[in-house]
């Protein structure tokens, strides 16, 4: 067993690229340090609905050089297959460590395979590289991130010519592909042959971002901005400057991109602790606003003054806000966001007259909603210029909240107070999520598994009047691995996160309000209610 261990770690040693995994891996060998090396050969990374993402290191299971040339072989032979044998793909990449070498790997092997390649010109904002597919007539796009994965992480995100992420079955046809390339060898890298854009792309990117805004809206909100360590600052301060907001304060510690992430343990605006530098910074400036990108910018969240101090807003918060302000503007066109989201927008669409629709996990469903005029997802992705850029976009999302925060102010109000009047209009939607991350993956399947042998019939002592389990799809929904339980005014939903090692629990109550003055009591029976769920839901699930 161990000998078969070494010799295919030997194997993929000898093939190699990377000096410094090649490093790593040699150590280990030399050290027999078997139980490292199983963890690393004991399979290969999977690419999905969300590409490969994985922890930086030499083997199969881990992110390299060796794993990025096999992935690009395997997506270039997909489109070859396609019948796109010449046809232009588009590379973007963020600041983390290798970024920039899977992506000049991927065009290399793009022009091996006798397609065109074009890489961004240096480390952009995920959006960027979404709005070039389309802009240039691509027929793929490519972009290296982790998102806001931890800094050990790197990933690799596959988009197709309509500039949304690939669903199934383009990911089991592009991993077939992967798997039949048995040796790095049959891989033509020629040296040369790609182009690296100028900044013409980022232009143009930056010239659809005035079209979210409306011609004479007020631009007076004052916002403190953190980018996280990530690539969003250069692009968000264009786009406010073109805007016209007032500049930016930046969060000094975490502005330029540093793929060590130093200020955070999770570079996630919605991690504890993630915040603490932005509100600091609130506290001294006395904003109107602060604004947050992840690392790749294709996040925003958004945080307000409430009493005395600064509180993040939840995603479904934001995305409600972005709902309203949209009607408001006359926006016309379907409204959509994921089933884990809160339903408070279909309540804001179906007044408004505009079809709504719900979609499975993941902006690769939602930006293919026919007629999609705006989209949102839970943890902090909002759509707000789909004809722009199909994909979940922290930008534009962030020059939207600050006309809204800036219309709001010169009412001589604030987000808070527009949160407040859509609850009394729509009821009380109050979110909340129960996360828990483990390093054994079995014990997920085992939650899963327990719930679904032992359902539970009650929450918070409110009965259960439906249980579905997704893996049977719905009418209007595809297979998923999830469930689904629909309760007396409130709703929750299970599912193994498609991108970390986590169970997420997803809950919502609706709590009826008949007058501003409710809106006290009708937030402690909600906070109540969704602690009770928590609680009798790990129970179920055994967590």
């Amino acid at each position: 067993m161990h000998d078969e261990l070494i010799a295919r770690a030997k194997a993929w040693l000898a093939e190699d690229p990377d000096a410094d995994t090649r490093d790593e891996l040699a150590k280990l060998i030399d050290a027999e340090d078997h139980a490292e090396l199983a963890a690393r050969f004991s399979g290969t990374l999977q690419f999905g609905t969300a590409g490969l993402r994985g922890e930086l290191g030499a083997g199969p299971m881990r992110m390299n050089r060796s794993v990025v040339i096999r992935a690009a072989a395997g997506l270039a032979a997909y489109l070859k297959a396609k019948g796109h044998s010449d046809g232009l793909v588009v590379i973007g990449y963020d600041a983390r460590h290798k970024s920039a070498d899977f992506a000049r790997d991927t065009a290399a092997v793009m022009t091996g395979a006798g397609l065109r390649a074009a890489l961004l010109p240096r480390p952009l904002p995920t959006p960027v590289l979404a709005f070039a597919i389309r802009h240039l007539g691509a027929v793929a796009g490519v972009e290296v991130t982790a998102s806001h994965n931890p800094p050990r992480d790197n990933g690799y995100k596959v988009y197709l010519g309509d500039g949304s992420q690939i669903v199934p079955p383009a990911d089991a046809g592009i991993a077939a592909e992967i798997d039949a390339i048995t040796t790095l060898t049959d891989v033509p890298r020629p040296d040369a042959g790609w182009a690296t854009l100028d900044d013409s792309v980022l232009e143009a990117y930056l010239a659809r971002t005035d079209a979210v805004l409306a011609a004479d809206s007020p631009r007076i909100a004052r916002t403190v901005y953190t980018a996280m360590h990530g690539v969003g600052k250069d692009v968000l301060l264009a786009a406010f400057a073109r805007a016209g907001f007032p500049e930016p304060v930046l969060v000094a510690e975490q502005a330029d991109p540093d793929p060590d992430f130093p200020t955070v343990a999770f570079p996630n605006p919605e991690e504890p602790g993630a915040m603490d530098l932005a509100f600091a910074k609130a506290r001294e400036t006395d904003p109107d606003l602060v604004i947050a990108n992840d690392p790749d910018a294709d996040r925003c969240a958004a945080a307000v003054k409430d009493g005395t101090d600064w509180r993040m807003l939840r995603g479904d918060e934001v995305g409600a806000l972005l709902a309203a302000h949209l009607v408001s503007r006359g926006a016309s066109g379907t409204f959509a966001e994921s089933i884990v989201s809160s339903s408070l927008l279909g309540r804001i669409a179906e007044k408004a007259g505009l079809p709504y629709e719900e979609t499975l996990t993941g902006f690769k469903w939602i930006a293919r909603v026919e007629g999609l005029r705006y989209g949102y997802e839970e943890a902090l992705g909002y759509c707000v210029d789909p004809d722009g850029v199909r994909d979940k976009d922290g930008i534009t999302a962030a020059l939207l909240i600050t006309e809204l925060a800036s219309q709001l102010k010169a009412e001589g109000r604030t987000l808070l107070d527009l949160l407040d009047d859509l609850a009394v209009e729509h009821g009380l939607h109050a979110t909340d999520q129960l996360s828990v991350r483990v390093q054994d993956l079995s014990l997920i399947a085992a939650a899963m598994r327990r719930l679904r042998e032992q359902p539970p019939t009650a929450l918070a002592g409110l009965p259960i009047t439906k249980s579905e389990d997704l893996t049977q799809g719905t009418d209007t929904l595809p297979p998923t691995d999830g469930l689904r339980y629909t309760l007396e005014g409130a709703r929750v939903i299970v599912r193994p996160s498609g991108t970390e090692p986590k169970l997420k629990c997803y809950l919502e109550v609706v709590v009826p309000v008949a007058a501003h003055a409710d809106l006290p009591a009708a937030r402690a029976r909600a906070t109540e209610l969704l602690a009770s769920i928590k609680r009798d839901l790990s129970e179920a699930a055994g967590i």
